[in-house]
């Protein structure tokens, strides 16, 4: 039963492929969690009555009222204008120039924050996870691309009006492969999972990683990260050092962003590191510490993330109060 007395707060995460909504008290303690697969071209309409249905559901699963929201914090993927709250383009669901905040401001009757995903999900380690008392983290999640996220005392950093801190788009390799920006050589293209998966089914097809041929197979879009390390723990070395190869390429990555911004803590998580934490501790770290300017090799500790997927949806939800307290 909800404390009639005190306030509530939301966080939503939108993912590629799942939404999730989740209540929280003032304390920022869990209280309840719905989530619904998304739906790829559904069309933005339907989108956002899907939206705020699981927003609803999660609140009567809490028993919490409307008049007892104070406000809703949203981690969304893609560009977006983060002052108006508008996602100006997800591909994955095909939507564009979506008002996601005054959507959620018009059928909730609360304050609404719109917040990049990633930039989100470093913010709830910040607080609340392995970045927890640190002046500024650097979070860095590969998955099918590769997010990044800067907290600095207690602010995200961002641009004007997008966020920022595109890591996986750095250069690190001169001419390299072509990235799905358009560029070449950018770290996403050598340590992202897709990167890790194609050069796994190209280990597969030549016989070398005999585990995962059975297993999986060499369809790229069946080698997620639990295969790949499902095919290490089996014995397949040639899938380790494939991991190992992009752990490093990540390091040099975080090492480049490191030189650039001194964190306190760089927050390593994503699917890859939830399924190979150690191995990722251990390659990328090492990497990143070997590469920075000497004076700063021992000014920052890396870490594996703590939240797990709840990351987005806390770190939102606490933005959303910290972003709406200050300009009150």
């Amino acid at each position: 039963m909800a404390d009639e007395e005190q306030k509530y707060w939301v966080g939503f995460d939108l993912g590629g492929t799942k939404m999730m909504a989740e209540v929280f008290d003032e304390e920022f303690k869990i209280l309840a969690r719905e989530r619904k697969k998304t739906k790829a071209h559904e069309g933005a309409e339907a989108g956002l009555e899907r939206i705020a249905a699981l927003i609803h559901e999660a609140l009567d699963e809490a028993d919490v009222g409307l008049d007892r929201l104070a406000g809703i914090g949203c981690g969304v993927p893609g560009p977006l204008d983060i002052d108006k709250g508008v996602l100006l383009d997800l591909p994955n669901l095909g939507w564009q120039d979506v008002r996601l905040k005054k959507a959620l401001e018009d059928e909730f009757a609360c304050p609404v924050a719109v917040a990049n995903d990633v930039d989100a999900g470093t913010y709830g380690e910040y607080r609340y996870g392995a970045g927890k008392g640190a002046r500024s983290v650097l979070g860095v999640f590969p998955g099918t691309g590769i997010g990044g996220g800067f907290v600095y005392d207690g602010k995200i950093l961002r641009g004007k009006r997008h966020s920022c801190l595109e890591i996986g788009h750095c250069q690190v390799v001169s001419d390299g492969a072509l990235c799905g920006c358009g560029r070449r050589g950018c770290l996403e293209t050598v340590a992202s999972r897709l990167a890790v998966s194609a050069a796994a089914a190209a280990a597969a097809h030549r016989g070398d990683a005999p585990h995962l041929l059975e297993s999986t197979g060499m369809d790229i879009s069946s080698i997620k990260s639990g295969a790949l390390a499902d095919a290490i723990a089996a014995g397949d070395t040639v899938i380790e050092q494939i991991v190992r190869d992009a752990a490093r390429w990540l390091g040099i990555g975080i090492a480049n962003a490191v030189n650039l911004l001194a964190p306190d803590i760089v927050v390593l998580g994503g699917g890859l590191v939830e399924a190979m934490p150690l191995l990722f501790l251990e390659a990328a770290g090492d990497a990143a510490h070997s590469r920075v300017m000497p004076s700063f090799e021992t000014m920052f500790e890396v870490r594996v993330a703590e939240l797990g997927d709840d990351a987005t949806a806390l770190g939102a939800a606490a933005w959303a109060c910290d972003s709406i307290k200050k300009t009150d």
